[in-house]
């Protein structure tokens, strides 16, 4: 997920000892479990994701935050639980995600907490729609030594963004990334990397080519072209683009669409990453939004009893030998994201 050589050389500059040791214990552990066909675990995740907060100032048509469809409650994540997950984590984690449901940027002490994980030297990246990157908290963000910031820019012309990104303004999220670009040049920074995220649907997948353009004349390091997580996809969504090569779905001879990818029985994901909700609740990755598989309770046990517990092994057992019973994977696109 790194594009840039200087980005990719401040990720490996995280590196430590310590943090090179678990990942090697956690890449062996996950080919020793799908040789063997049960699960096994070492170390600790290389990458987790942490939810500052579910709210959002957005209604985006296939977002649980946007729709307001959330079973679990919204809230903030709390100063004192992130910094007791980052403080059993820090020593190996490597890559930190400020981001899974909600406008980060919307919790008051965000910064604080960028802060708080830069000062242990991990990698830190966050998504954001822009609509808050005033002066003030552009060159905050600047401050904070964020090293990945993922705008959101899902059509270069008003209309077009606003089909998905309903409530929103285009012309805030361009003056948004221009305060980000000011301030960072202004203070001499290398961080944060700057991309720009395009979430490729029908309505605005005329406009890929523009949004290039849009990137370079703004001075942006990169456009990531993302394909879409429709809901309800087999009969079809005016969502789905066109250009088969942006969609996680593909028509068959019936005229139903079905996920283009194999559902094989492994996932990378569940032995070096994790998600954890602004409540402390650890989910096994980002297709769990509504934290249904909860692992556990971060406000009752620590990282470690979770990760090593039996309901984290139960749910890699199942995940190894029919990984299709599994309701969150049903709609699990790994790898249709195109880097660019």
């Amino acid at each position: 997920m790194i594009g840039g050589l200087t980005d990719s050389l401040n990720l490996v500059s995280k590196l430590t000892p310590k943090r090179v040791i678990n990942a090697s214990k956690i890449l062996s552990s996950y080919h020793f479990s799908r040789w063997r066909g049960t699960s096994a675990i070492q170390g600790l995740p290389m990458s987790i994701a942490i939810e500052p907060t579910t709210s959002c100032n957005l209604r985006c048509p296939e977002c649980p935050s946007g729709l307001r469809s959330f079973t679990r409650p919204t809230g903030m994540l709390s100063e004192v639980l992130f910094r007791n997950v980052i403080d059993q984590l820090a020593p190996t984690l490597n890559y930190l995600t400020f981001y899974f449901q909600g406008e980060p940027y919307l919790h008051p002490h965000f910064l604080a907490f960028v802060k708080y994980a830069t000062d242990k030297n991990i990698y830190t990246a966050t998504s954001t729609n822009a609509h808050f990157l005033n002066d003030e908290v552009a060159r905050s963000t600047i401050d904070s030594s964020l090293d990945r910031l993922i705008i959101s820019i899902d059509g270069t012309t008003q209309n077009t963004y606003e089909s998905y990104r309903r409530g929103g303004h285009l012309q805030k999220v361009k003056e948004g990334t221009q305060r980000i670009l000011y301030w960072k040049k202004k203070m001499k920074s290398r961080t944060p990397h700057v991309v720009f995220q395009f979430l490729v649907v029908g309505p605005n997948e005329h406009q890929i080519p523009e949004v290039y353009k849009l990137a370079a004349s703004m001075g942006v390091d990169q456009v990531v072209l993302k394909t879409a997580q429709i809901y309800d996809f087999k009969n079809g969504s005016g969502l789905i683009p066109k250009q088969e090569k942006y969609s996680r779905y593909q028509k068959n001879a019936d005229g139903l669409y079905t996920l283009k990818n194999k559902l094989e029985n492994n996932c990378w994901k569940m032995w070096h990453s994790c998600v954890i909700t602004w409540d402390g609740k650890v989910v096994p990755c980002c297709f769990d939004k509504d934290a249904q598989h909860a692992m556990g309770d971060l406000t009752k046990n620590s990282f470690s009893e979770i990760w090593n517990g039996w309901a984290y092994r139960k749910f890699r057992d199942t995940l190894l030998r029919a990984r299709s019973e599994i309701e969150i994977c049903k709609n699990c696109t790994e790898g249709t994201t195109v880097w660019a």
